[in-house]
């Protein structure tokens, strides 16, 4: 759980030159295929807008924080059966690092969430030994 931790502090770091990087390239995009002067810049930022929304992954960062939170919070607890709910919150770690890995469009995060990944499979089967 620390090393995914780690990872989604990297990725953390990563993600505004994610989002220039892809501004830039649309609107390298525009200026090769439409040409710098036949596109309206006001209408191309409403766009870029939009578009940053849809692949904001601030959101499932959060949320992946407060899961990983949560299970090192079971893990301490005295509660006598845990190991199912380990598991769930397991599985709510996986559906937020996948959702960043489909949203990334960005070589670095995608390695991030390949490390991810593969640190949620570690825990998964050590999870399997407690149940």
């Amino acid at each position: 759980i620390s090393n995914i931790n780690a990872r989604e502090e990297a990725i953390i770091k990563l993600e505004p030159g994610r989002i220039q990087r892809i501004r830039d390239e649309i609107k390298q995009l525009l200026e090769t295929y439409v040409g710098k002067e036949n596109y309206d810049g006001n209408r191309l930022e409403q766009e870029l807008i939009y578009y940053m929304e849809k692949i904001d992954i601030h959101e499932e960062q959060v949320r992946l924080k407060q899961h990983c939170a949560y299970f090192k919070d079971l893990l301490a607890s005295n509660e006598d059966s845990k190991g199912k709910k380990l598991s769930f919150v397991l599985q709510e770690m996986g559906r937020e690092i996948n959702t960043t890995g489909s949203k990334a469009y960005d070589a670095d995060i995608q390695k991030c969430v390949v490390e991810m990944k593969d640190e949620l499979e570690k825990a998964k089967e050590q999870v399997l030994n407690v149940l």
